[in-house]
């Protein structure tokens, strides 16, 4: 399988509320609080660009963005919006 590439990790410092949950989710320790309890990402070579940042973020103050032709994770269990569920 093929490395997801990440072409931007992006957060929005005013929307984040320095809860620390992005920091808690990162499998690579990318993410870390600044000293005005903010997130910040200090180490991003090593980010996998698994999102699990931003998909745990409350505030939506994360952005992951993938090179182009990647797909983003699917949370499991999800549905995709028009897609039918299987009757089985």
């Amino acid at each position: 399988m093929a490395r997801i590439k990440l072409k931007e990790l992006r957060i929005e410092r005013l929307w984040c509320k320095g809860c620390g949950i992005c920091v808690a989710f990162c499998p690579t320790r990318v993410l870390e609080m600044d000293a005005g309890d903010k997130a910040v990402a200090v180490r991003v070579e090593d980010c996998t660009a698994c999102g699990r940042c931003a998909l745990r973020c409350p505030d939506l103050a994360i952005t992951v963005e993938k090179e182009e032709g990647q797909k983003k994770p699917e949370r499991k269990g999800a549905v995709r919006r028009g897609v039918p569920r299987s009757t089985d």
